[in-house]
């Protein structure tokens, strides 16, 4: 029989368990989250003065011209869509295989599901310029004749897509705190914090009854959220793959944009989880050495199937004898006889995306955290590149030499993408402060796992 190491290390007791994951909720924050926090608000405040600035004077502030009409905000949109894979991959699927390690880091990654999908929802609303007639993109019965969406547009496919996806993953996120707010409330002392838990409990009492739909519940959510893991970034991938454009028509798009987008999601997850164990240190007994290094394992096996896909990109183009088609990724790489205005940015993404993840076959890399913190950036910054590489590349250098021309990048091209991460990282912070980080209904039962003793497993 294989033995494993245990999933809660320190000898917790039920009520060490419970007294770990409240703390951070039920005492006064401590002064690197309060540092954090007024640092990602003031980024936060400095978003919304961006955002405010490109409302009132329009997508001419960014660096969107002829012929590059796409820019950040697309492939920020993609960057932040694929950031929230990982949570649903990590709560749904691993939940319906049984996977008992997820239990400690899923809770973390659905929230950072629900805050990327909410920052990443911003981003086509504006690019369409007049944000203020963005209801035209929703199919609702109207009397102004014949005016009506087109559904077969993939701009349309994404907003059904994103949407239903941000639903359910608020809906499945929501229902399983439901039973740690009914213990927050039972431990609340002040007459406030009671109520507002106890509302959002939903009249939980624990009883058989309850814990018999809840979890029917959750297992129905499960199934319904494993498949939006491949369906939203596969629909998002859609956005380039249904068009005529040399770099973008192309079969591998759906698979090479999951993979992709599982690769961020988990290097983003163990940045925040780097950074939780710093700044709770009580939680480095429920998020061990043991769970970060399974998720490494992920990151380099996903990591080789993204370098993969930029290697079979080369391969088709090259086979397919579509000299535009292959203009297109020689012109990437900077290959001689090419533009190669855009090949640094392709040589960052192959770097930070391919490269560096390989030093996880190291078992030190993957149990060092300075180590995977940095990997984690690094991998994140090129998933970024990546994205900026496929909208770019492919529309700077088009069919007709006539018709080229650079992405003309300006200070508020950097200010939005910058700016987001102070949505994203004051979401997150306050959901550190206000919900419990790690389930207590799900982290009690696997308390056991591993342990030596009589009578025991």
């Amino acid at each position: 029989m294989i033995k494993r190491n245990q999933l809660i290390i320190g000898n917790k007791s039920f009520k060490d368990i419970t007294d770990d994951i409240c703390a951070p909720v039920e005492r006064f924050p401590s002064k690197g989250w309060v540092g954090l926090f007024l640092g990602a608000k003031t980024l936060l405040i400095f978003y919304i003065f961006v955002l405010g600035m490109v409302l009132a004077n329009g997508m001419g502030l960014l660096g969107v011209n002829h012929p590059v009409a796409w820019g950040t905000m697309i492939i920020t949109f993609v960057f932040w869509i694929g950031i929230g894979h990982a949570g649903t991959l990590i709560s749904a699927i691993l939940f319906l295989f049984r996977q008992k390690w997820r239990t400690s880091v899923a809770r973390t990654a659905e929230a950072m599901t629900v805050f990327a999908v909410m920052t990443a929802g911003l981003f086509p609303l504006l690019h369409t310029g007049r944000p203020w007639l963005d209801f035209w993109l929703f199919p609702y019965p109207n009397q102004r004749g014949p005016l009506w969406v087109n559904f077969r547009s993939p701009l349309l496919w994404d907003v059904f897509a994103v949407s239903t996806y941000a639903t359910v993953s608020m809906v499945f996120w929501y229902i399983g705190l439901v039973p740690d707010f009914a213990t927050i409330k039972d431990r609340a002392k002040n007459k406030v914090r009671r109520m507002v838990y106890g509302a959002l409990s939903l009249g939980w009492k624990g009883t058989a009854r309850n814990w018999s739909h809840y979890e029917m519940l959750y297992l129905l959510l499960a199934g319904l959220s494993a498949p939006l893991v491949l369906s939203v970034h596969t629909i998002v991938s859609f956005d380039f793959s249904v068009a005529g454009l040399p770099g973008w028509h192309t079969t591998i798009f759906p698979p090479y944009f999951v993979a992709g987008a599982i690769f961020s999601g988990f290097a983003m997850v163990i940045t925040l989880m780097t950074l939780v164990r710093i700044g709770f240190p009580q939680f480095k007994d429920y998020i061990t050495i043991d769970h970060m290094e399974v998720m490494n394992k992920i990151i380099m096996t996903t990591g080789m199937m993204v370098g993969y896909a930029y290697a079979s990109e080369f391969f088709v183009a090259w086979y397919s004898g579509n000299p535009y088609e292959r203009y297109a990724f020689l012109n990437r790489a900077g290959v001689p006889g090419t533009s190669g205005d855009y090949a640094w940015s392709y040589w960052i993404m192959v770097t930070c995306n391919v490269i560096i993840p390989q030093l996880f076959w190291f078992k030190w890399a993957r149990r060092n955290i300075p180590t995977m913190f940095i990997v984690s950036i690094f991998v994140n910054i090129g998933m970024w590149f990546e994205r900026f590489v496929i909208t770019v590349t492919s529309l700077h250098n088009d069919f007709l030499p006539s018709n080229w021309g650079n992405y003309a990048w300006s200070f508020w091209d950097g200010a939005v993408l910058f700016g987001s991460f102070g949505m994203f990282l004051t979401l997150f912070l306050l959901y550190l402060r206000l919900v419990p980080a790690i389930s207590i209904a799900e982290i009690k039962p696997v308390l056991d796992v591993g342990k030596d003793k009589k009578g025991g497993h």
